[in-house]
């Protein structure tokens, strides 16, 4: 029993263990972000990608088992694995290594390279991604957290954006958090539309993660660009980094800077 005098100092207390626990987020999150290990290159797209405010909406912590699903060049890896290495657990799930895909096969070699060049990536757990196959990105209900950066358009040539999240779904412990950041279409765009552009709907993506059993838990505006009208030539590889147009309006599409984009976290419900 806590005696009246002692309640105030009690609070006081819970409310500084909280207080340092954040604080402790925000550093090893802070850490990683201005190490050492960032390739340059990708340090200097922090201000289209907001990786300290994404990765804070998507309430990851150091101590959490962490899915990121496929990586390409390690963009985000290079932050999720300082921040996880000592606490925590990072599954990156990869393209399948025996692949006929040569875009697949060599974005592979190169995360392979990247994690076998500084000890700070020798703790994460290279698995598979194949959202049309059989391949187990972590074992199930092992997760904390899955997050994918801009992927959802990928999946859906194939027709298998719904497999995919029924995938993390299952990855996911009950209570997990699913963050997904994907370039963003206009309202009523089709899906043979969105498929050719790689913007997709923010209602599509909701509705997919609804179908596998997920809830919205909130939306934030973190990675939007107003400047993005999402209908250019070439799709959204038409505006950096990928300028598919060359240098044909090269100064326009580097004003733009990089895609509208929508930014959400999904629950997987407790039970």
């Amino acid at each position: 029993m806590i005696v009246p005098n002692k309640v105030a100092h009690w609070l006081a207390g819970l409310a500084c263990a909280a207080s340092f626990a954040g604080s402790v987020q925000a550093d090893a999150l802070q850490d990683a972000i201005k190490g050492d290990q960032r390739t340059p290159a990708y340090a200097e797209r922090d201000k289209y990608r907001h990786p300290a405010e994404t990765l804070t909406f998507f309430q990851l912590k150091p101590e959490m088992t962490v899915v990121e699903i496929w990586p390409g060049g390690g963009w985000y890896t290079e932050i999720l694995a300082p921040m996880l290495k000592e606490k925590g657990t990072l599954y990156a799930a990869h393209f399948p290594k025996d692949t006929d895909v040569g875009y697949f096969k060599r974005s592979r070699e190169g995360f392979e390279k990247l994690l076998s060049e500084d000890d700070i990536y020798s703790a994460v757990k290279l698995t598979e991604f194949a959202p049309g196959g059989d391949s187990e990105i972590a074992p199930e209900g092992s997760a904390d957290a899955v997050v994918t950066f801009r992927n959802v358009h990928n999946w859906m040539g194939g027709n298998n954006e719904q497999r995919a999240f029924k995938a993390f779904f299952k990855a996911l412990k009950p209570g997990g958090v699913l963050g997904v950041v994907e370039h963003r279409a206009k309202p009523g765009t089709s899906r043979e539309d969105m498929g050719k552009s790689g913007y997709v709907t923010q209602d599509y993506v909701i509705e997919l993660a609804k179908n596998a059993g997920f809830v919205l838990e909130e939306s934030s505006e973190i990675n939007a660009n107003p400047k993005d009208s999402a209908d250019h030539p070439k799709g959204v590889w038409t505006l950096p980094p990928s300028l598919r147009l060359g240098d044909e309006d090269k100064d326009k599409y580097l004003a733009i800077g990089e895609s509208d984009r929508m930014t959400l976290r999904f629950r997987k419900p407790k039970s």
